[in-house]
């Protein structure tokens, strides 16, 4: 690996930046992959919600699966694929809950009936019909009527601290460029990779 130093976070600003001008559904789509306590990998479409050097944040129902996978093997890997720019991003990293102050912030934006979504649904549970989920919507769409909808205790952020961040980048004749970025001297490290 080489040994110029250089800011990982800025590249992906700029990134992440294009992506959000050229991309026509969800440029904070990213792909999150984590195992089970026995080692069974699992991997799902979640929304990138903030990052920055101390890492990327999602959300989750804390009753989910990827939530049940992230406390028995707290790592991940990230993956965004942004196929109009002919580019990817990979991440991998230990994973953390963020603050109950952040999540409460960042349900706080969201929309009501996001909101209230996330009080009606057992995420990742066995659902016997959809009736039954529009129900419990309804119920909880009831239960608040009055007023703010508070954040379900279940509910919170995930902050992944990258240990390595590539970028890939799409070349003619599958001859692609890979940066690859690790940790170093209190900075970050680049290198290429051969494609």
């Amino acid at each position: 690996m080489g040994s110029r130093m250089t800011d990982p976070f800025a590249l992906f600003d700029a990134w992440f930046a294009e992506a959000q001008a050229s991309e026509p559904n969800d440029p904070n789509a990213m792909a999150l992959a984590t195992v089970d306590g026995r080692g069974q990998p699992s991997v799902r479409m979640v929304l990138l919600k903030g990052h920055g050097p101390e890492g990327f944040v999602f959300y989750t129902n804390g009753e989910s699966r990827k939530a049940a996978d992230l406390a028995a093997s707290p790592r991940a890997a990230l993956l965004f694929h942004w196929k109009s720019l002919r580019r990817q991003v990979r991440i991998e990293g230990p994973v953390a809950p963020v603050s109950d102050a952040e999540s409460d912030a960042y349900f706080a934006s969201r929309g009501r009936d996001s909101q209230l979504g996330a009080w009606a649904s057992d995420q990742s549970r066995p659902l016997d019909a959809r009736e039954t989920f529009e129900a419990r919507f309804a119920q909880v769409q009831a239960r608040f009527e009055a007023g703010d909808v508070p954040r379900p205790p279940h509910w919170g952020g995930w902050r992944v601290t990258p240990e390595q961040i590539e970028f890939w980048q799409d070349r003619a004749h599958r001859l692609h460029e890979r940066r690859l970025f690790v940790p170093a001297d209190g900075g970050w490290r680049e290198g290429l990779l051969f494609p």
